[in-house]
């Protein structure tokens, strides 16, 4: 349960980062509500999942998950363009998220 909440998290501050752009400074209700609305449920979700999951480990996947999402969100939807310094970056920061999750001790405890 604790990583379907991890995963919630995700989306969730993913959801809410997008909004951001559209609130305009918080000028704009209905995006600025969506903002408010997903980072209280994303950080809801995370404090639930560190019931059992070490915070440094879900805070690595949070974040790193979250930041390969929201740059693909912005590629898609708000025509922000990814290099290859971009695409390496998150292929490195994917990769770390796959050495955490099979190898790291801090998982197994």
């Amino acid at each position: 349960m604790e990583w379907l909440l991890l995963g919630v998290a995700i989306v969730a501050e993913v959801i809410a980062t997008s909004a951001l752009k559209a609130s305009d400074g918080f000028s704009r209700l209905l995006p600025s509500l969506v903002v408010v609305g997903g980072y209280a449920i994303a950080f809801s979700a995370l404090s639930f999942s560190l019931k059992t999951i070490p915070v440094g480990i879900a805070y690595a996947i949070w974040s790193g998950v979250g930041v390969v999402l929201i740059s693909l969100v912005a590629w898609l939807l708000m025509g922000q363009q990814l290099d290859r310094a971009a695409l390496g970056g998150m292929a490195l920061i994917v990769m770390g998220v796959v050495v955490i999750n099979l190898f790291s001790d801090t998982m197994r405890r």
